[in-house]
């Protein structure tokens, strides 16, 4: 395994190491509008996760939808019960 500078960083299998190659966490200061703030508690509230938690999870979310929907799919939610399916659109 090694660490330098300008080389890769593989553990014992010859696989990328993903902790060593992780950087220093991005700090920003977002000001939420009203309703962005109140859903943010209700998330925390019912998964009792952090609020960077929450929001590392909805920019991961987002990424992921907005990757495949510019790729041309659809996201489709099905209710179980009902067997009604609706499209995600994100505006």
């Amino acid at each position: 395994m090694t660490d330098r500078p300008g080389t890769e960083t593989l553990d014992d299998k010859g696989n990328h190491d993903d902790a060593a190659r992780q950087s220093p966490p991005d700090r920003i200061t977002v000001a939420l509008i009203p309703k962005a703030g109140d859903e943010l508690l209700r998330l925390q509230e019912r998964t009792h996760l952090s609020k960077t938690d929450v929001v590392n999870r909805a920019i991961t979310l987002y990424e992921f939808i907005d990757e495949r929907t510019r790729a041309g799919q659809e996201i489709l939610i099905r209710d179980k019960k009902t067997g009604e399916t609706q499209t995600v659109v994100l505006l």
